[in-house]
């Protein structure tokens, strides 16, 4: 009896040793289960990526301008005077030849007419002078007459002429007087503030009546910074940028508002000296202004366009992240994001230009940065969402 229980003990006991065996094993492979609190490794960062192709980049520079006519030109008058009228509105546009003021012209007249009568004096004493030598002529040839006689008739014809010559003259200088009395828009634009009114006596070109600025074409003047002059220089040795052929930059002007002028201009002049007082060099660019949307004084945006940065490597400036050594990028190698060091040069609108750091075909990561929590992460592309309904 007692052998029999001990027998059935040891038959219970293998039995349960078996079952607690296999509840550790998988049933189908037989496969031992990991323990449910074993610690697993972060699942990949869903990424983009944009592959490094490097393409001619358009390169521009922006700077702090003002606008000022092309040509301006003080308007005086050339004889001296009463003023009688002014011809024009303050600050409206005039034409080359308008009148803007008109001096008394009365005793010009007069002086005119005395002219008038000189000139005709002198024309009727020459006539005299001459029909005396064609008298005197065959005469003198039949010795009827003396040689001084003859002589001193040819002397009143020539002193008759000359005096002839010296009162056209003053008739002529008589006639631009009376015309000065009406003074004239030099050249075409806006005429300024008068600086005299009807009534006042002009003592001459000494005195200032107003001012006619020329707007088409209206010139911008800005400084261009030392440093960027500099810079062009060593990236244009480097190769890595080109400049326009003799630096003839296109020019587009911004408005105060941000709005961009419709038309572009050149650049016309840049200073070979520095200013010591603000570091720029000084340039002037001219922009065509006929409908007179840009006015002398105003403050505005100027953009140098037309270099290149040749085979450039563009990359959108979220993608740049700074750290304790500086500026560096992730790149997606064999489903990791591995950092890379680079250097930037300028930013062109959203995006930098990678000077240093990274080379054609290199995946940089441009979103989901912020699920990449240590270098080397595990790393997958991200899939495409459904296309939205058109």
């Amino acid at each position: 009896m007692l052998a029999t229980m001990t027998r059935r003990s040891a038959i219970l006991g293998a039995a349960l040793a078996m079952g607690a065996a296999l509840a550790g094993c998988d049933n189908a492979s037989g496969v031992a289960k990991p323990h449910a609190g074993a610690p697993q490794g972060p699942p990949p960062a869903d990424v983009t990526v944009q592959k490094v192709s490097p393409h001619d980049v358009p390169a521009s520079w922006e700077y702090v301008g003002q606008t000022a006519g092309s040509r301006d030109i003080e308007v005086r008058a050339r004889v001296a005077g009463i003023l009688l009228k002014r011809n024009f509105d303050e600050g409206r546009a005039v034409r080359k030849g308008e009148s803007l003021y008109q001096l008394d012209a009365a005793p010009f007249r007069a002086a005119l007419s005395l002219a008038d009568a000189d000139v005709a004096a002198a024309q009727a004493r020459l006539e005299q002078a001459a029909r005396r030598v064609k008298r005197l002529e065959p005469l003198w040839r039949d010795h009827a007459v003396s040689q001084r006689e003859y002589d001193d008739a040819i002397s009143a014809e020539q002193i008759g002429r000359a005096e002839l010559q010296g009162a056209q003259a003053r008739r002529a200088d008589a006639a631009l007087k009376l015309g000065y009395t009406r003074v004239e828009a030099p050249i075409s634009g806006l005429a300024g503030r008068s600086q005299v009114s009807e009534g006042t006596l002009v003592s001459g070109a000494q005195v200032l009546l107003t001012t006619v600025t020329q707007t088409d074409p209206i010139k911008l003047r800005f400084g261009i910074a030392d440093t960027d002059q500099m810079r062009w220089g060593n990236e244009v040795a480097a190769g890595r940028l080109k400049l326009p052929a003799d630096r003839a930059f296109t020019v587009e002007v911004r408005l105060a508002d941000g709005s961009v002028y419709a038309r572009k201009g050149k650049l016309v002049f840049s200073d070979t000296r520095v200013s010591g007082q603000t570091g720029t060099v000084e340039a002037e660019a001219e922009v065509v202004n006929p409908d007179g949307v840009l006015k002398p004084g105003q403050f505005v945006r100027v953009r140098l366009l037309g270099a290149t940065r040749p085979a450039a490597i563009e990359i959108p400036t979220r993608a740049v992240l700074d750290g304790p050594q500086g500026k560096f990028v992730y790149v997606m190698a064999s489903g990791k994001a591995m950092p890379k060091p680079v250097e930037v040069g300028d930013q062109v609108g959203d995006s930098w230009i990678v000077t240093k750091g990274l080379a054609a075909g290199d995946d940089v990561i441009v979103d989901g940065m912020a699920r990449i929590f240590f270098p080397g992460a595990p790393v997958r592309l991200a899939q495409a969402g459904p296309a939205r309904p058109q």
